[in-house]
């Protein structure tokens, strides 16, 4: 693909991500994004075969930029506990606090919108989710082999709780635009982690 259509491809997957944070997936037309990109609907098709197409592509944008901002720095960290904490500062102060979607967080945007209309990309998302829940999962199990959690505590609970707790400060940020959420929700995590450890 040329320099060009490259340029263009990536712009309606970038315009179409933002729309998608703030419409949803169902309310943002195919005009809504040609306008966004000040394409034909020809040159539009000329990327993209539908709009299920563009969906898709910006799925696979969205993870890679939370993988870039949520992750960064975190592999240099052998404290799998701190290692944590920087996550969880990462996804929420820079993800969230950071106004990267127009929207709030993509993900559960888009999750709350398509549950019940399209249980494939429903799936997709939820499966991402719990994805992001595993890894908390090999982590915190890290940190028991090393002895630094307190005995008997259940693993797979502590990071669905950590989702959950990420999820309504999402929810809730949406909403109110407030970085009294994140900032109140960084404590709280940081709070029942120090709690966990011996």
């Amino acid at each position: 693909m040329h320099q060009k259509g490259f340029t263009t491809k990536q712009k309606i997957i970038d315009e179409s991500l933002q729309l998608f944070s703030v419409k949803g997936f169902y309310n943002t037309s195919l005009r809504d994004i040609m306008e966004a990109v000040n394409l034909t609907k020809g040159g539009l098709y000329g990327h993209f075969e539908s709009k299920d197409d563009i969906w898709d592509a910006t799925y696979d944008e969205a993870v890679k930029i939370w993988k870039r901002i949520v992750l960064k720095d975190t592999r240099s960290i052998h404290d799998p506990v701190k290692r944590i904490q920087k996550t969880l500062e990462n996804e929420l102060e820079v993800y969230l606090g950071g106004n990267v979607f127009e929207g709030g967080c993509i993900f559960l945007n888009m999750l709350v919108e398509l549950a019940g209309q399209s249980n494939s990309k429903s799936s997709q998302i939820m499966d991402g989710m719990f994805g992001f829940s595993k890894l908390l999962t090999r982590w915190l199990i890290e940190a028991d082999e090393k002895q630094m959690l307190k005995p008997a505590l259940s693993i797979n609970e502590i990071s669905d709780f950590i989702l959950i707790a990420l999820c309504g400060c999402a929810a809730l940020y949406a909403a109110s635009k407030d970085m009294n959420v994140v900032h109140t929700t960084i404590s709280q995590c940081t709070n029942y982690i120090e709690q966990i450890k011996k």
